[in-house]
């Protein structure tokens, strides 16, 4: 539809293949512009369903991308993405300072810090979790938006 090659399409015959994305999403933006680059990605879809509560997003999917990665990656393991038994949190000191920088993180949160989903939550609400998110002054070095809908 889009005139696209995907890189992944849920064929999964190819675990090192895999394993890379899964790095790439769980790696911070210097380290993932690199492995993008090396994928020659131009576009990363992400799917984000704390608007719609929508709980089988890429954030609940998150620790297997960690996973897969790791099983190929010694480098990459989901222990690095919690914090005192905390993998999500509602606030700031829940989140590890790795699980706040990494690539789908900072994806599927992009100014939703900003977003009053509820006239009674505060801003950042993600009604998929029922939290609200504890970073929300995400920033970008590498990557920009391209499409949010």
């Amino acid at each position: 539809m889009g005139n696209r090659t995907v890189i992944v399409d849920n064929n999964t015959w190819n675990n090192t293949h895999i394993a890379t994305v899964g790095k790439f999403l769980s790696s911070n933006e210097e380290d993932g512009i690199k492995i993008a680059r090396q994928l020659d990605a131009n576009y990363v879809l992400v799917i984000f369903g704390g608007m719609t509560h929508y709980s089988g997003d890429d954030l609940s999917k998150f620790l297997w991308f960690v996973r897969i990665a790791g099983d190929v990656f010694p480098g990459v393991s989901d222990a690095d993405f919690y914090k005192d038994d905390y993998y999500f949190g509602v606030a700031d000191w829940q989140l590890s300072d790795r699980f706040k920088e990494c690539i789908t993180y900072k994806m599927l949160y992009y100014r939703y810090g900003e977003v009053y989903l509820y006239e009674d939550e505060p801003p950042g609400y993600d009604a998929a979790r029922g939290v609200e998110i504890g970073h929300k002054d995400i920033k970008f070095k590498y990557f920009e938006e391209a499409f949010t809908s």
